[in-house]
């Protein structure tokens, strides 16, 4: 009878209810399945004894064969230690336990052969070993032990009661001897033999216990690419569900409104980008089926107008629309762009945000429900349960990354005349299309992570006459020169920004460094020559709103101020960012910041102002600002730097919680696994086919017991 590896791991020898406790509370391991899935941080060749007089004075993993010729206690300020003087047939050396020394003397016997492994110190002319793994010799030649042995992820409470890495091993060997190493095959026979992959089983013993290097590199090749191929198939399969299952209103005219726009108001000619772009969400919007799009695009590339222009493909067809954003700041940058378009075309439309009057609410309330209002932008106002459309239509999302699933299921229950049921349950329910946009360029690898539900369009070419900003890093003693080049662009009619950075912990310091260098630019930029804006955290925001508009209208050339400025004002004008303290930007901050500047026909500049001492991170951030102005290449170093959890903020960090595979290390893999998803997929959509039952039944399991696939958009 096979073993069922939904077995909670309490009922495995050697296990117990208490190591059991740790195991799930340190691990996350609650079943036989999640300890076969706790896969090894390292290898390392346990196929070398040594002599203590072999020893050299760095500090290195070894073992050693020897006996305890005796033990000591010895007293210090910090608590006590457990001192054991160790030999073998060449010399002598310590081991030496700062925690558990009662349990550790009562386990371990004087003049018995031991083997000890782990790493050496040199301390006043002696070799100690802290914290040994220690086993009989009689124990250790019975394991079952490959020439490398695993590692295992630990945490400092499993090591303080005893939960070695040597012990992990031994249960992990339980494991295999109470399942007979044997495991269900998850991949077709087509793939393995294409792929020459090992199965399943070889492939979990190799990783946990390998017999050469050679099989363990094909161990983890093979485990990396079946997680990956399941998390793409099911990206996959729930883009087709979506596509086949949730109608869409079908916006089947392109009318007065879109023409007339086109023909006589389009303030610019698009770039292909755009049109292709246009071309793509057009297609959506009239194929039946509710639009899913990711909109990438990177500051400045002209999003808003492709917004605006899918809305009129909306409003031809007789529909209301919506376009959500993350900040008051950004939504009514929004709201002031659109409604400058709407005026020539008689297009009604309003903002909501949590600072909308009563008065004003109660207007917008009765105007969206009786259908009058055509376009609605805010904040997340436009999520209260008072909000309802008489028909939306289409619902834009900016910067989706800072609104929760939550929030964004909500805007499918915001028309009146659909009762919109919950995601999933789609029986005569039409919810609205939905475009996400986003300016923070995702990496293509991790967009098919996270995003392979969506369709994704981007816009990867700057309007015409938009000349690429001049990014420099200068050092703090350039200073005088740096303030030279901007009294000439000044001198030219130009406008400048000086950014501090904001770390919340240390407000008071920042708040210093803010006022520093606003009184130093005073000093050097004097009224009534020059007149200077500031704006911080710490203003009221309708201050703050006063200073940004005196900047956008020219009445100011200098604008000091924190990161409230990396989105929202938008002034052609200002033709010169300077960035101080440059290393404690993260380098998607640091991009951002730049496409503040660079929006007029004029030549722009970023300077990054750094002191002398920088990590080699802080290098690695600043040479590719000098380098790119490309956002995706941007992003992808950022990647490198930073990881996947980090990039994608607290509410996506969990989505890439890999037990094995690295999105940035494993990029070929994930490519590959994305083909053979589609691959299969395309051949056989519902998985009926008798070569794919092992995928079927596979693919089952997981969305039975791991909560791994709900995490999408």
């Amino acid at each position: 009878m096979s073993v069922n590896l939904q077995t909670p791991i309490d009922y495995l020898k050697g296990v117990g209810p208490n190591r059991a406790d740790l195991l799930k509370s340190e691990l996350s391991i609650h079943t036989y399945q999640d300890l076969l899935n706790l896969f090894p941080n390292r290898y390392i060749d346990r196929t070398r004894y040594y002599k203590i007089n072999e020893l050299q004075q760095n500090s290195a993993e070894v073992q050693i064969i020897g006996q305890i010729t005796s033990f000591k206690e010895v007293a210090k300020k910090r608590g006590k230690r457990l001192v054991v003087t160790f030999q073998d047939d060449t010399s002598t050396m310590e081991l030496v336990w700062f925690r558990g020394q009662k349990w550790i003397r009562e386990s371990l016997k004087t003049n018995t052969p031991y083997v000890i492994f782990g790493k050496t110190n040199w301390y006043n002319g002696k070799f100690s070993m802290p914290h040994p793994d220690i086993e009989l010799v009689s124990e250790h030649e019975k394991n079952l032990r490959s020439a490398m042995q695993a590692i295992y992820p630990s945490t400092e409470k499993l090591s303080n009661k005893g939960i070695t890495n040597r012990v992990v091993s031994k249960i992990m060997q339980q494991l295999f001897l109470e399942t007979k190493g044997k495991f269900v095959e998850t991949l077709s026979e087509t793939i393995k033999g294409e792929l020459k992959l090992l199965s399943k089983s070889e492939a979990l013993f190799n990783i946990h216990f390998p017999k050469s290097p050679e099989l363990l590199a094909r161990a983890q090749f093979r485990l990396k690419f079946e997680e990956l191929f399941y998390i793409q198939l099911q990206l996959i399969l729930k883009n087709l569900i979506h596509k086949s299952k949730i109608k869409g209103f079908t916006f089947d005219q392109v009318g007065h409104y879109f023409n007339t726009f086109y023909k006589e108001h389009l303030p610019f000619e698009l770039t292909n980008a755009q049109k292709r772009v246009l071309k793509e969400i057009r297609s959506d919007l009239g194929s039946q089926a509710q639009m899913n799009r990711l909109l990438q695009g990177d500051v400045g590339s002209g999003k808003t107008i492709v917004a605006f222009m899918s809305m009129l493909i909306g409003l031809d067809n007789g529909f209301q629309c919506c376009l959500m954003a993350p900040t008051e700041i950004l939504s009514v940058q929004h709201y002031n762009s659109l409604h400058e378009l709407c005026k020539p075309l008689n297009i009604s439309i309003k903002l909501l945000t949590g600072s909308s009057k009563t008065s004003e609410r109660k207007e917008i309330h009765e105007s969206l429900e009786n259908g009058d209002l055509q376009i609605l932008v805010g904040t997340h106002a436009l999520l209260e349960d008072k909000v309802k459309f008489k028909n939306l239509g289409l619902a834009i999302i900016d910067e989706q990354h800072r609104f929760g699933v939550a929030q964004r299921s909500k805007l499918w229950k915001k028309s009146t005349t659909q009762n919109i049921p919950p995601l999933g349950e789609t029986k005569g329910a039409v919810p609205p299309h939905i475009l996400v946009m986003t300016a923070t360029p995702i990496p293509r690898t991790l967009a098919m992570s996270i995003y392979g539900d969506l369709d994704i369009s981007v816009i990867d070419e700057l309007p015409a006459g938009r000349k690429p900003i001049k990014t420099v890093h200068r050092y703090d003693n350039n200073r005088l020169k740096v303030f030279k080049f901007i009294k000439d662009e000044i001198a030219k009619g130009r406008q400048i920004y000086v950014v501090y950075p904001l770390i919340q912990e240390s407000e008071k310091m920042d708040y210093k460094d803010l006022m520093d260098g606003y009184e130093s630019i005073s000093r050097e930029f004097p009224m009534p020559n020059y007149q200077i804006s500031i704006v911080h955290g710490k203003m009221k925001s309708e201050d703050k709103d006063y200073e940004m508009q005196r900047f956008a209208k020219g009445e100011t050339q200098i604008m000091v101020a924190t990161t409230v400025i990396e989105v929202g004002v938008n002034v052609p004008n200002a033709s010169v960012m300077v960035i101080e303290s440059a290393e404690r930007f993260g380098l998607s901050q640091l991009h951002q910041l730049r496409g503040r500047v660079g929006r007029g026909a004029e030549q722009s500049y970023c300077i990054l102002m750094t002191s002398h001492k920088l990590s080699s991170d802080s290098k690695t951030r600043l040479q590719t600002m000098v380098h790119t102005n490309d956002g995706f290449e941007i992003a992808e170093v950022d990647l490198k730097l930073r990881g996947p959890g980090d990039i994608m903020g607290t509410q996506q960090s969990g989505v890439l919680n890999l037990r094995i595979a690295d999105v940035i290390k494993d990029k070929d893999i994930l490519n590959q696994a994305r083909y053979y998803a589609k691959k299969v997929l395309h051949l056989d959509p519902t998985l009926t086919l008798p070569e794919h039952k092992a995928i079927l039944y596979t693919y089952k399991q997981m969305s039975k017991y791991r909560n791994i696939w709900n995490y999408i958009s």
